[in-house]
């Protein structure tokens, strides 16, 4: 019999140091994706003075961090502030990282392949509420949930009168 020589990364001390160095690379992206924004957006007022002949718009620090969910798990973000000194109110957002984002759209469609785990191992709380899915709450598992079972409604009550399927 031959020896097995694979290295299962499933091991918590491969999947920790492999998570980490992902999502700092996704937090070095975020970061210069958004240095990028504020560049142009700085650049766009760079003609603009106020009274005293200064620029108008400059950068004024970073707002609160905070974590944002992805697909590689939660990323803690920064996002730059702006001040207007002519008091016109222009103030930088980000289009990549808007006030109101917890968690990426790719996270959502992750839900349905993890509740289906779930199922098959008949380990539901793991599936749902493990280290895989943290800092998903409990709110936001029971909408997506409600959702779901909306759409599957609607399916169930689709005119299928005419398909042709191919059962595996």
């Amino acid at each position: 019999m031959r020896e097995d020589t694979t290295i299962s990364f499933t091991n918590p001390a491969f999947r920790d140091e492999l998570s980490e160095l992902v999502r700092d690379g996704a937090r070095r992206n975020i970061r210069q994706a958004v240095d990028t924004e504020l560049g142009a957006f700085l650049e766009e007022h760079a003609g603009e003075r106020d009274a005293r002949g200064r620029r108008a718009v400059v950068r004024n620090g970073y707002l609160p961090s905070r974590e944002v969910l992805t697909g590689v798990g939660p990323v803690r973000v920064q996002v730059p502030r702006t001040r207007d000194r002519s008091g016109a109110g222009r103030c930088f957002r980000s289009e990549l990282l808007p006030p109101y984002l917890k968690k990426t759209r790719r996270v959502e469609a992750v839900i349905p392949w993890l509740y289906l785990k779930g199922v098959s191992t008949n380990d539901f709380d793991e599936a749902l509420f493990g280290e895989s899915v943290k800092g998903l709450s409990p709110t936001t598992i029971a909408r997506l949930k409600d959702g779901w079972e909306r759409e599957y409604a609607q399916w169930r009550e689709r005119d299928w009168h005419g398909e042709e399927f191919v059962y595996l």
